[in-house]
């Protein structure tokens, strides 16, 4: 895709790396800068598309009474659950953290 937009910057993508977790030293930053500049051009290919109607005829409207019903079902005893994970402590599961330090 040729790109016919203004380029990113280099301060810009710097901002990009660093929000991504990415360092310079571990990414070939010529191609990365032309991948971002590709993703730039498409938004500018999708601007060009009037959305300035009615910005809610993208959501489909329900109404009340078709909506499922409320039923009650019996849920999970704890001794089964308890099965499910060995990590099982006062209710709770223990899950891998995700989120690093810096978060």
């Amino acid at each position: 895709m040729a790109t016919q937009h203004k380029e990113i910057d280099e301060e810009t993508l710097t901002n990009l790396l660093y929000l991504s977790r990415l360092s310079p030293e571990s990414t070939d930053m010529e191609t990365l800068k032309k991948q971002v500049d590709d993703i730039v051009g498409y938004f500018d290919i999708l601007s060009k598309y009037d959305d300035s109607e009615n910005p809610y005829d993208a959501y489909p409207r329900t109404e009340a009474d078709k909506l499922r019903g409320d039923t009650v079902v019996e849920g999970l005893e704890i001794s089964d659950v308890k099965k499910v994970s060995e990590n099982f402590m006062d209710g709770y599961f223990q899950v891998p953290k995700v989120l690093g330090e810096g978060a």
